[in-house]
């Protein structure tokens, strides 16, 4: 590319120019596909379950989880089998990667049941709010469960804001701007700061999807916060 006197050149200039409104030409196309693309997904559940029937499903199971008096379900052999041929899930789950936190046990639910995405401090990436986008607009789900829990490790990381290694440090930065007015709050820090990450991560993931926003505003989604308390095995609903 030839410059003079540290100037780019007209002709350089002007294929400068030229590669910008093509790019920007390229942008606008690959939306409108994307929108267009959207309006004509068709869920492949023929029966989904609603979304406040499908809370209450979760919440019984919960209770069944800490009262000791789980059923198990659909975990048989048989039921693996039914299930290979097709997924119709009717809950999805965005919860922390916590050992501590596995969600069909906690749920009380079975192979099949549920659509779950896991990753340290339930955070919604990028990835996670595709694999979400395909449980609610091609399995069906109308239920999107944003589950975080009692003394998270990711986020008492983010509280601390130290520098971190390899790829961790990503994880926390996407904590950081959930947290970022705990200090007003009263009360234990850290739990507020978990509370605060949940709701944070739930409206994220509607703010940042065209295809959930678009679900929600036609009434065809639930997007819920939730909380898991480590030591007793309870999960409660946020408002």
């Amino acid at each position: 590319m030839s410059r003079i006197n540290g100037f780019l050149g007209r002709r350089e200039l002007l294929k400068l120019v030229g590669a910008g409104i093509t790019a920007t030409i390229f942008s606008e196309s690959l939306w409108s596909e994307q929108q267009s693309a959207i309006a004509n997904i068709n869920s492949a559940n023929p029966n989904p379950i609603n979304f406040d029937q499908a809370l209450q499903n979760l919440l019984d199971g919960n209770q069944r989880f800490i009262h000791k008096k789980r059923k198990s379900p659909h975990q048989s052999l048989e039921h693996l089998r039914l299930v290979a041929k097709a997924q119709y899930p009717f809950a999805a789950i965005l919860g922390c990667a916590d050992s501590r936190v596995p969600t069909e046990i906690i749920f009380d639910q079975g192979l099949g049941d549920l659509f779950v995405v896991r990753v340290a401090g339930n955070v919604a990436s990028d990835m996670a709010i595709g694999s979400l986008e395909y449980s609610t607009a091609v399995l069906g789900t109308q239920l999107i469960v944003v589950l975080g829990h009692r003394r998270c490790g990711a986020v008492a990381e983010a509280i601390k804001n130290e520098l971190l290694p390899g790829r961790i440090g990503y994880i926390v930065e996407n904590i950081k701007p959930a947290i970022a007015n705990i200090n007003s709050l009263t009360g234990d820090v850290t739990e507020n700061a978990v509370i605060a990450n949940i709701k944070y991560q739930a409206a994220k993931l509607q703010q940042s999807s065209t295809i959930l926003a678009r679900s929600l505003h036609e009434g065809k989604l639930k997007i819920v916060s939730a909380y898991y308390n480590l030591d007793t095995g309870k999960i409660d609903i946020l408002v």
